[in-house]
C-alpha cells in the first residue's frame, strides 16, 4: 500500500513560530505586532480579501503592497517612524537571519528516510521565494511544492488541496497536512485529508507519528 504524502506548511511549521517573527520584526523596525497586523488587515480589506491574500494570491506585487502598507500605517499611526522599515522589499527584511525550525526539519528528513513522500503546501509570496527556499533548504529535496501565489488559490480554500493532490498525483486519503492554523487543518479534513495542527514541535512530531505510524524521531 502506498505511503502517505506529508505536506508541511512553511510559515509557522518549517519556519519559526509566526509570533517570534513578528517580535523580531518589531525589534528590527520599531513597528509593533499589533500595528503590523492591523495594517495587514486594512490592506486586505481594501481588496475584500484576507490580510495577506493580496500578496499570497499575487493580486499585488510586493512593491505595490508595500506602498499600501506604508499608507495605512501612516494613516492609522500619525507620526509613526518607518525609517527602519523596507516595505518595498519586505520579504528580504522579514526573513533576515531566520533559520528553519530544526525539529520539523528533522521530522521531514526522518519521514523521507522511512519512505514517506514529503511536500510543502504554503500560502506564500512570489518575491519571497528566494528567502523561504533558502530557509527550508536543510529539508533537502521534496516531492512537490504547491505555493498559493503560483496557482492563485490559498489555504483554507478547498481548491488548493485538490490542486495539491493533482500536482503530486496522490488521492486525498493519502495526504496528511501539518499546519499551524486550525482553519487550514479543518479545511483539509473536510476534503478527505488527515491533518496535524502544529502547536509546538514536540506535540506536532508526536501527533504525526501517531497518525501515520512513523517511527519515533530520536
Amino acid at each position: 500500500m502506498p505511503q502517505p504524502m506529508i505536506w508541511f506548511d512553511f510559515g509557522g511549521v518549517l519556519s519559526p513560530p509566526l509570533d517570534d517573527l513578528f517580535d523580531s520584526y518589531h525589534a528590527r523596525t520599531g513597528i509593533t505586532p499589533r500595528q503590523l497586523k492591523t495594517a495587514l488587515a486594512a490592506v486586505g480589506a481594501e481588496l475584500d480579501v484576507e490580510p495577506l491574500a493580496p500578496i499570497e494570491l499575487a493580486l499585488l506585487t510586493e512593491e505595490e503592497w508595500g506602498r499600501s502598507m506604508v499608507r495605512v500605517l501612516e494613516e492609522a499611526n500619525p507620526g509613526i517612524d518607518l525609517s527602519r522599515a523596507r516595505f518595498e522589499r519586505f520579504g528580504e527584511q522579514w526573513f533576515e537571519g531566520v533559520r528553519a525550525n530544526p525539529v520539523m526539519v528533522s521530522a521531514a528528513r526522518h519521514a523521507k528516510e522511512h519512505g514517506y513522500r514529503v511536500g510543502i503546501l504554503s500560502n506564500n509570496v512570489v518575491e519571497w521565494e528566494p528567502y523561504w527556499r533558502a530557509i527550508v533548504a536543510p529539508v533537502g529535496e521534496v516531492d512537490c511544492i504547491v505555493d498559493s501565489c503560483r496557482i492563485g488559490v490559498r489555504k483554507p480554500d478547498p481548491e488548493i488541496f485538490r490542486r495539491a493532490e493533482k500536482e503530486a498525483g496522490v488521492p486525498a486519503e493519502e495526504c496528511v497536512l501539518v499546519d499551524d492554523l486550525a482553519e487550514n487543518c479543518t479545511a483539509a479534513r473536510r476534503v478527505g485529508w488527515r491533518a496535524v495542527q502544529f502547536r509546538n514541535s514536540a506535540q506536532a512530531v508526536r501527533d504525526l507519528a501517531g497518525l501515520i505510524g512513523l517511527p519515533a524521531l530520536v
